[in-house]
C-alpha cells in the first residue's frame, strides 16, 4: 500500500510504501472496542467515595421510642433513608477498574486502527518535523496547507521532540506522542494522524512482529 509524503509547506514530494502487515489488515470493530474499553478502564482512578451508616458521624441514640408516638419505627438518624444518613451501596475509592488485555490483542487492534486511518485518508505522512524555529504559527500554517478535512490530529514522532512539543502544546486540537507510545485510545481520540517518515518506519518495526 502506498501513501503520499508531504513537506512542511504542505506540498506532495513523493510516495512511500506502507507495510501491509501494519497498515493493510482486516479490521474487526469488536477487537478494537475490547482494547479501547480495557485501556480506558486501566486509566481510570476511583476518586468517588461514600460513607455507609456505620461511618457517618452521629446517630447513636434512637430518635424516639419504638411505640406510642404514631410515627414509623427508627433506630438511627443516620439510616440511608434519612437526610444526612449513610449511603447504601455507594461508590468506594478502593474499587479496582483494572481490565486485563493480552499484549497480542493490543498489537492487533493498533494495526487495525492504523489501517483504518490509512484507508480513510486520515493518515498524513511528512518528510520530517524540522521546522526553522519552534513557533506554533508555523505548525498551524502546516495544518492549513495540508489538504486535510480532519479537525483534530494525533502527531506521531520517531522519538522525543521538545521543539515540536513546544509548538503543539498550545494547539488544543493536536496531541503529540512518540511512535513507541501510540495506543488504540490515542488513535481513536483524534480524527487524523500526522507522522514523519521515520515515525511510520518505527511503527512498522514495532507492530509487524
Amino acid at each position: 500500500m502506498k501513501t503520499k509524503v508531504y513537506n512542511l509547506s504542505g506540498k506532495e514530494t513523493k510516495e512511500m510504501e506502507l507495510n501491509d502487515a501494519v497498515f493493510n489488515v482486516a479490521v474487526k470493530p469488536s477487537v478494537v472496542h475490547e482494547v479501547f474499553v480495557a485501556q480506558t478502564n486501566n486509566a481510570r482512578e476511583p476518586w468517588a467515595d461514600t460513607k455507609n451508616r456505620g461511618e457517618v458521624r452521629g446517630g447513636g441514640k434512637k430518635p424516639w421510642q419504638q411505640k406510642g408516638t404514631g410515627r414509623a419505627r427508627h433506630g438511627s438518624i443516620r439510616s440511608p433513608i434519612w437526610k444526612g444518613g449513610g449511603v447504601a451501596f455507594g461508590p468506594l475509592s478502593i474499587r479496582n477498574y483494572h481490565t486485563k488485555i493480552n499484549k497480542k490483542t493490543k498489537t492487533v487492534a493498533t494495526r487495525m486502527c492504523l489501517t483504518d486511518k490509512a484507508a480513510s485518508g486520515a493518515l498524513w505522512v511528512l518528510e520530517n518535523f524540522s521546522f526553522v524555529e519552534p513557533k506554533t504559527k508555523l505548525f498551524v500554517a502546516l495544518l492549513k496547507a495540508l489538504p486535510a478535512k480532519q479537525k483534530n490530529f494525533l502527531v506521531v514522532t520517531d522519538g522525543k521532540d521538545p521543539a515540536l512539543l513546544k509548538m503543539t502544546n498550545n494547539v488544543q486540537a493536536v496531541k503529540t506522542i512518540r511512535a513507541e507510545d501510540v495506543t488504540v485510545a490515542d488513535l481513536l481520540s483524534k480524527q487524523g494522524m500526522l507522522a514523519s517518515v521515520d515515525a511510520i518506519e518505527k511503527l512498522a518495526t514495532r507492530l509487524a512482529k
